[in-house]
């Protein structure tokens, strides 16, 4: 379990790292690759959450697991959206925390295909 909330909090620690970099005077936040970037790292942070979630609290059914990683991942982009605002030549975006948001539950749903899948048998059958 400390492993798996240590990788969440490594990643969060990461994007937090790099969302602390000015950007470059005349450098837009508008362009797709700034767009991609937040729904990838935050897809990650999604899907590390769910697990780590999972493996802590394996009482709780997997969709108040999935909801409570979406909320934490979502909440953590805004707070990560508000850091941004105190940064030279950046700014806080409700679109970015959107994206982060769309990634989280992309990473969430890559997670629960994958769950699905372990406990499906080789002809779509529960297994067990």
């Amino acid at each position: 379990m400390r492993l798996r909330f240590g990788l969440v909090a490594g990643w969060a620690a990461l994007i937090f790292l790099f969302s602390s970099f000015p950007n470059p005077p005349g450098a837009s936040g508008g362009e797709w690759r700034y767009d991609a970037a937040h729904v990838a790292e935050y897809a990650i942070l999604g899907a590390l959450l769910a697990i780590a979630l999972g493996h802590w609290r394996r009482t709780w059914p997997w969709f108040a697991i999935a909801v409570t990683a979406w909320l934490v991942a979502s909440v953590y982009g805004m707070s990560d959206e508000f850091h941004q605002s105190f940064v030279p030549n950046r700014d806080a975006n409700w679109l970015d925390v959107g994206f982060d948001a769309v990634g989280a539950a992309l990473g969430i749903v890559v997670v629960t295909g994958i769950r699905a899948g372990r406990h499906l048998g080789p002809h779509g059958r529960t297994s067990g």
